[in-house]
């Protein structure tokens, strides 16, 4: 118990972490299953088993959990495990003390962390945490074991790597530096991260490049299917958070377009009327 414990608030720090990187990785589009509701179901069931024993949602209660198709009785048998009642918030037992004590800070609550996120990073959050929680490599110079290309130097682990699978990372970096008589040259360095986190560097001068500093990384999963339907979570789950910041969502898009169509009837009108009234007066 002690270990899911830890793991949830790994993995929801982990999200955490990530509002205030400022890493320059680009993010990968996240599926749109915003209307999809056995995605959204997923999603609720890794966000209570991976991030609800430590992080609060506290701006949503289980019984909203129908808007995405659950019955009182599913919520009941698969969402809640401490007696709970279905109207009650999604809140934590763990004193903010003991989780200070524990991990350092305040597990922060995440019924809007995905909104948050939006206005941080200039993108979606469903965009951001669905490639940050992709992002994770072994690196055994860090104290968690674990790195990350959305947010470098995280000191999260990645708690569901057993889900995704071993993976082997390859870096390619452009750096400008200083050459044997003191003119500018390039270096071009390679780092290949095997799947235990261990580290081989290359690097070898490049006479002839024009551009700017420039990063690439590739990943070699040992498994694919494991990590595609690692990837197909992780959907699930950014989808999810989303879901949870704003439930109205899809409902506020729809009623928009009816109040455009609203105002565009009745514009018409009111060109009729207003045609109709001063015709006399010319």
């Amino acid at each position: 118990m002690i270990k899911k414990l830890m793991g949830a608030a790994a993995l929801m720090l982990a999200c955490t972490a990530a509002l205030a990187a400022e890493g320059g990785y680009p993010l990968d589009r996240a599926p749109d299953r915003a209307n999809d509701m056995a995605a959204l179901q997923n999603g609720a069931k890794l966000f209570v088993n991976y991030c609800l024993n430590c992080h609060a949602a506290t701006s949503m209660r289980y019984n909203k959990l129908r808007d995405i198709g659950l019955s009182d009785d599913q919520i009941k048998k698969n969402l809640m495990f401490t007696g709970e009642k279905v109207g009650d918030l999604m809140t934590v037992a763990m004193p903010p003390k003991d989780a200070k004590k524990w991990f350092g800070t305040i597990p922060p609550d995440l019924s809007v962390i995905a909104r948050a996120k939006s206005q941080t990073a200039g993108a979606p959050g469903t965009d951001y945490i669905y490639t940050y929680l992709r992002s994770f490599y072994r690196d055994t110079s860090r104290p968690t074991g674990w790195n990350n290309l959305v947010y470098p130097n995280v000191s999260m682990p990645h708690v569901l790597w057993e889900r995704q699978g071993p993976r082997e990372l390859t870096t390619v970096a452009m750096h400008e530096v200083e050459g044997k008589g003191g003119e500018p040259g390039w270096e071009r360095t390679t780092t290949v991260y095997d799947a235990q986190g261990y580290a081989t560097v290359k690097k070898e001068a490049v006479e002839h490049f024009h551009g700017s500093e420039s990063f690439n990384a590739t990943f070699k999963a040992s498994n694919p299917a494991l990590t595609a339907q690692f990837d197909n979570d992780v959907a699930d789950l950014s989808a999810f958070l989303t879901w949870m910041a704003e439930p109205v969502a899809q409902f506020r898009k729809e009623l928009g377009v009816w109040v455009l169509l609203f105002l565009g009837l009745f514009l018409v009108v009111a060109m009729r009327l207003n045609a109709s009234y001063w015709k006399h007066v010319r």
